[in-house]
């Protein structure tokens, strides 16, 4: 517990100071390139506490690693140069500029500095679960699981990336490759990753931590991702109807004819 704490006044740290520059710059999106750092930082910080590191601590650390700092150098690619983000612009024209400075602080950063730590908890529990720290098969599975994830997450990432770097494609809608099989195909590759931590934390006897990975989930499904994504999508892109007809919203699957 006393770890935990730590680690919360470590985030908090984190994110106070990534506020503090978005307020000098005027540009609350940083905070989404930290978003895979942060997970990167906190599973480093269990990882020094640890008395002795056994081959699934080090083959944790190495998965958590890849996918936290592919999507922080993806979305730093993407979005550095670009402005803020439209989802904080359309905060401060809510809020107002004279209050939005400040209340960006409890509704952007320091949320996100909180979900990083409650998602992060099959990190947690992987590396303090109690059980020895071999590798057995249900390790083996949730390594599976992650390729499978990672795979969708970074292709789904790099197919979209390249389609809109196309002026041709401007207004229309990527229907190929990954994209052929699930409209999310990034969201769902994301979640697969995230399932696969919880089947480490399974397999070190870390039961309970795996609220994290329901929590990403739902945020994913529900909150931030897909829902989010695709009323925007249904506002913005007329041909969307059609892609919805025929493609799966998240579980990879044939097109329906």
């Amino acid at each position: 517990m006393i770890l935990f704490l730590k680690a919360i006044f470590l985030i908090w740290c984190l994110v106070t100071l990534l506020w503090i520059w978005s307020v000098c710059i005027t540009n609350a999106s940083i905070v989404d390139i930290f978003w895979g750092v942060g997970f990167v930082v906190v599973n480093t910080f269990y990882v020094f506490h640890l008395d002795k590191i056994e081959p699934r601590n080090i083959v944790l650390s190495v998965l958590v690693a890849i996918w936290g700092l592919r999507l922080a150098i993806y979305l730093a690619f993407r979005n550095i140069g670009k402005g803020e983000d439209f989802r904080y612009q359309e905060f401060r024209k809510n809020y107002g500029e004279k209050r939005y400075w400040w209340l960006s602080y409890f509704q952007v950063f320091l949320l996100q500095g909180v979900l990083i730590l409650i998602v992060s908890l099959p990190l947690f529990g992987v590396h303090y679960g109690g059980f020895s720290g071999e590798l057995f098969w249900l390790d083996y599975i949730a390594i599976l699981i992650w390729t499978i994830g990672f795979i969708f997450e970074a292709g789904g990432d790099y197919q979209l990336y390249r389609f809109k770097k196309k002026q041709k494609n401007k207004g229309e809608i990527l229907k190929t490759g990954l994209w052929k099989y699930t409209r999310h195909p990034n969201y769902f590759g994301d979640t697969f990753v995230w399932w696969s931590y919880a089947m480490f934390s399974i397999a070190a006897g870390g039961y309970w931590q795996i609220i994290g990975a329901i929590v990403m989930t739902l945020l994913i499904i529900k909150v931030s991702g897909v829902a989010l994504l695709e009323k925007t999508l249904h506002n913005t892109k007329p041909k969307y109807k059609e892609y919805v007809a025929k493609t799966n919203s998240f579980f990879p699957w044939f097109p329906k004819k």
